[in-house]
């Protein structure tokens, strides 16, 4: 199942660099829609591979409470991504500054908490793709390692809560 979370990581990425090359080098845009398409084909493939894998009596595993936050997280910042590495290629491989500035003070308070609102919707795909699977598995199996991967996401999203309200209750200097 790692295997197949890795497989998809790199397509992801695969699949954003194409798109990225069909914009800005060879001048096709329409093309590079077509591959950023791609990405949401691609979560519903390692979907797919994990129902598989379960389905065919694999015990379930912490590599499907990670394939399951792979989704939630590529869904819920997937247009982040994208656009991060859109700004990355412009600035590499054609040369060009950018425009972005650095935050600071409140603005990087609210930017934060809008980074914490995606986080959050990514643990609650997560969440929703772990109880999927927890029923379609049943009552007859154990589900306790899908619950630990949320327990430990469930710290790492209150820690990533208490960072991001910092920047409110303590803003950073301009």
């Amino acid at each position: 199942m790692i295997a197949w979370i890795i497989t998809a990581e790199i397509a992801f990425w695969v699949v954003i660099i194409l798109g990225l090359i069909c914009r800005y080098r060879l001048k096709k845009p329409k093309l590079s829609i077509v591959f950023f398409a791609l990405t949401p084909v691609i979560d519903f493939l390692l979907i797919v591979l994990t129902v598989v894998d379960l389905r065919a009596g694999t015990p379930a595993s912490t590599s499907h409470g990670i394939a399951a936050v792979y989704i939630g997280v590529s869904i819920a910042y997937g247009k982040t991504m994208i656009a991060w590495a859109d700004e990355k290629f412009q600035q590499w491989f054609l040369k060009q500054p950018t425009a972005k500035k650095r935050l600071t003070g409140l603005a990087k308070g609210i930017h934060e908490i809008k980074m914490l609102g995606l986080h959050v919707i990514a643990y609650a795909i997560s969440a929703s793709f772990l109880y999927a699977m927890t029923v379609f598995i049943g009552q007859l199996a154990d589900t306790s390692s899908l619950l630990q991967v949320m327990k430990v996401w469930g710290i790492v999203l209150i820690v990533d809560a208490l960072i991001s309200f910092s920047y409110i209750i303590f803003p950073s200097k301009k």
